[in-house]
Formats: structure tokens, sequence, C-alpha cells
């Protein structure tokens, strides 16, 4: 059954405020009249102008296979944004859009009956402050069930570019040792088969192809703890949380249009937004940290060796003044106390002494990752109470990316999206600025057509699912907007735009 037939959830939670609900109300239905006098509008003609949309064919990952609330499921899959777009398709006698469905809504996998991923996040309301937590239940998902093809969405969460080429990436074999995807195991062709070929098979007239997110997106959620591989021109020995070498990346792309437009088929590609502008990055605070006057005292006593360790070092010429006042630590009694963090681009001091480790407070200037709240204010040792972490421990690489960490980001973004608009261009593609978009979410919102605002503010601004980094329902219905009139500019096509009240902010389960 083609999924593009399948009727959009027309609930949807606006805003879901920490401590409370609030709905927002629908727009009124348009009853198809000139709201000035009344006057009955012209129907509108659609086209698809020069574009073939006979056999259109989704590439990508996790923003293009409906990814939503830290999984995938059948009700994220039906409000991705392709499939949204293909509703807008049909319109025009835009051809059938073939899903590779999961087995339920709960969004675990399993292999060979282990369990493998999780299941998707709700908010548990239980504690009296509304947490995300997975959903009760086992998914039936079982990756060995490998569907029978071919599929119109070939977006593959987890999928870096040079995945899309990668043989072997969907071998079921090989999906326990990290050398296969699972998404992909489950529906492709063949164990030797790849996302590319298996897209060419179906002889597309029409594509999108989103990719390049996660060829950054790995080394941040990890707080930088990846490596940045430029200068590597072999892919095949990065890890999950490197960066991609920016002329590695442009091969991949150049090779991937090359292939998709041998054929004829013409098509709408998309940039990488900023990864440090998602909700995964603005929501933790860089001070959280409540302390009483009592343990205000204890912890600044317990910091005086290291305090006064950096000023002798000064006083010798070993660091700098303004390193020594970035390094120092101070607590003060009640609110707004910044976390302790390790630092490695810090001079390292521990040849002098092994007590002055690469420790400093975060400033604003720091992002702590959505994670890092499951464990400040913890004990870093349970036998030992006064083992806090982000006080007397100090928060790890992985729970922070330091301004330099930032910078390694941006540069491999700018790279990668200034390749991705230059080869949209060299081959007369439509091209969608996903990064702009992403900045005005973040910065002041989009107005809806209701009066709401969507933003990418952490569960109540309906932009962003529970992940902190994944689209809702509603923010794919902008994204798809965004892939129509990119087709209106390039091709003339006028096709229907989405309503992004149509779809959900947040699914209340």
């Amino acid at each position: 059954m083609s999924a593009s037939k399948l009727n959009p959830m027309k609930k949807f939670l606006a805003l879901f405020a920490f401590l409370g609900l609030f709905i927002i109300s629908c727009s009124d239905d348009d009853d198809g009249t000139d709201p000035g006098g009344g006057i009955p509008m012209p129907p509108i003609e659609y086209t698809s102008g020069t574009a073939d949309l006979s056999n259109y064919v989704a590439l990508g990952n996790s923003l293009t296979a409906g990814y939503t609330d830290n999984a995938l499921f059948i009700d994220s899959q039906v409000a991705s944004f392709p499939n949204m777009i293909t509703g807008s398709f049909d319109e025009v006698g835009g051809g059938e859009f073939i899903i590779p469905f999961m087995a339920d809504n709960l969004g675990g996998m399993t292999l060979g009956g282990t369990p493998i991923a999780g299941n998707r996040l709700i908010l548990d309301f239980s504690s009296g402050s509304p947490t995300p937590r997975p959903v009760d239940g086992q998914g039936t998902t079982e990756i060995t069930n490998v569907l029978s093809g071919p599929f119109n969405n070939m977006a593959i969460p987890g999928a870096k570019s040079f995945h899309l080429r990668a043989p072997g990436y969907g071998n079921v074999a090989g999906v326990a040792q990290g050398l296969a995807n699972p998404y992909f195991a489950r529906m492709a062709s063949s164990p030797n088969a790849t996302i590319i070929g298996d897209a060419m098979a179906q002889n597309p007239t029409f594509f999108t192809l989103w990719i390049g997110n996660n060829d950054v997106l790995g080394f941040a959620t990890s707080g930088g703890s990846g490596i940045d591989q430029t200068g590597n021109l072999d892919p095949s020995t990065y890890g999950g949380s490197d960066i991609t070498d920016p002329n590695v990346f442009a091969n991949v792309f150049n090779t991937l249009l090359q292939t998709l437009t041998a054929n004829g088929a013409s098509g709408v590609v998309a940039n990488i937004p900023d990864v440090t502008s998602i909700p995964f990055f603005t929501t933790v605070p860089h001070n959280p940290i409540l302390l009483d006057p009592a343990t205000a005292d204890l912890v600044n006593g317990a910091y005086a060796a290291y305090n006064g360790g950096l000023q002798r070092l000064q006083a010798l010429g070993v660091i700098s003044e303004e390193e020594v006042a970035r390094r120092l630590i101070s607590f003060t009694a009640g609110p707004g106390n910044a976390v302790v963090i390790l630092d490695e681009d810090l001079t390292d001091l521990t040849a002098f002494n092994p007590a002055l480790i690469n420790m400093r407070q975060a400033t604003e200037d720091d992002l702590l990752t959505f994670t890092s709240q499951t464990i400040i204010g913890t004990p870093a040792d349970p036998n030992d109470p006064t083992s806090i972490n982000g006080v007397a421990v100090p928060l790890a690489d992985q729970w922070v990316l330091t301004p330099e960490e930032q910078e390694l980001i941006a540069n491999a973004t700018a790279n990668f999206n200034q390749t991705i608009e230059a080869l949209a261009q060299q081959y007369n593609l439509g091209f969608v600025d996903a990064n702009a978009t992403l900045k005005v979410l973040a910065d002041t919102g989009i107005p809806l057509s209701d009066g709401s605002l969507l933003t990418s503010t952490y569960a109540t601004g309906g932009a962003f699912s529970l992940d902190g980094v994944h689209p809702s329902p509603r923010g794919s219905a902008i994204i798809a907007n965004l892939f129509l009139e990119a087709m209106e500019a390039r091709f003339g096509s006028v096709l229907p735009p989405i309503d992004p009240l149509e779809y959900t902010g947040l699914y209340i389960n």
C-alpha cells in the first residue's frame, strides 16, 4: 500500500511545558472564499513543472526516515517529510511511495530476539515533573526478518555520507559487530547491497538527498570526544563519533549526484543545519548547581590547593594570568553555580603536580549535552556522597562541547554546506537551506496560521521531538514545505503546501 495514502495524525500538542500542559487551538478550516469579500477563489492549478514525479526516491539519514523521539516507528515514518510531500505529489499524478515500515509504534528492535535498540521516548508524569523515558513494552521489529522491497524511502538512520555507497552496510551478519546498520539490514536487497544501488535499481525519475548531518553530529553529541578526521581520506578508519574529512565528503556527494542524475532524474538537495543550535545543546544550562552555605564553604576549601597551585605556576611563568583566571574554581551559596568540567585544550600541568588536572568551571560559551542532566549532581562513587559530578568531580569530555570543539563543528559544517550548494548548482538541482531555517527556529521561531509560534525550545517549542535532536512531525512539516518551495523555484512546480497544524508537535501516549 502506498504510504502517501495514509491519513496523517490530526491530533497535536502545540506546547508542552515541564510544569503543565497547554493546548493550542487549530486554525479554522479554509472555506474557499476570499477573506476580504467572500468572493469564491479560483481553484489553484497544480503542476509538477518540469519535474517528473512518477517515481520518487528519498535518500538520507534519520531526518528523512522520520526518526522521532529517539526511535523509528510506524507513526513517525508516516510523518516523515518525504511521505508528506508525496501527498502533494498525488495532486499531479505522483507515483506510489513505499516505506519500509517498522513492525509497531514502540520503536525498539531485536536481533535474533536480543534487543539492540530502545523504544521511543514519552513524557513520564509519575514524579510530578514530566521526564522523558522509553515507552513500556518490547518492540517487535526483528532485524533478521528482512523485508522485500523495493522501497521509495531509502533513508537510513545513522548513515553518514560515505555509508550510502558502502557494500555490506546492510548485511545482517555484520550488525552485531557494528559493521552494518540494522535499519538497512532489514530492507537491503542483498547482504552486499549499497543504499545508492538499491535506490538506483528503481530507476527514479525524481529524488531528494539530505545527507551529511551524521558526518558531524556524532562528534557533537559525544561532547567532542571523537576525532576531526580532516586530512584522513580513508573513511574505513573513522569512528562513529568522528568528523568526516571535507574532501571525502565532497567526493562522496559528487559521486552520489552523478549516479542519481545519470538517467535524467531531477531532484532537490538540502544542506546541514548547525547542530549546536538544536535543543540537545541548548537545554541544560552551564550553571545549574544550587549549594547551601556550608556546602559552598566545604567545596571551596577542597579546591583551595588547586587554585593555589595555578597561581604559583603563573608566578613561575608557566601559564598566563588569563588562563589562571579561566581555571580558578569558586562556588557561592545559592543557585547559579557553574559545573566543573574537564577541558583538554587547557595547558597540561600534571607534570608539575598530578593534582593540577585540566579542569575549570563552565561558562555560557560551553554547551552541555542534553544527557548531561542525568549525571550532574549525582555521586561519582556510590560509597562517597561528597563525590558529586559537576562539583567535586569534573564532568568528562563527553558531557560538554567547549568553544574549541564547537569551532571544529562549525568549520566542518561550513565546508560540507559549501560543497552541497555548489554541487546543487552544478547539477541544476533544487536547493534547501535547512541551516537558515534552523537558525530562524532558534532565534525567533516560525509563526503558524493559528497564531502559535514554532520554536526549537525543548518540549515546549513544538519543532523538535523529545530526543532534542530530531524534528517532531510538526517540525518535519516545516521541512517538507522547504522542499516544495525548492521545487517551485527550480522546476516551476505548483504543489499544495503542508499544514504543520495537521501534525503533532509532541506525541501524547
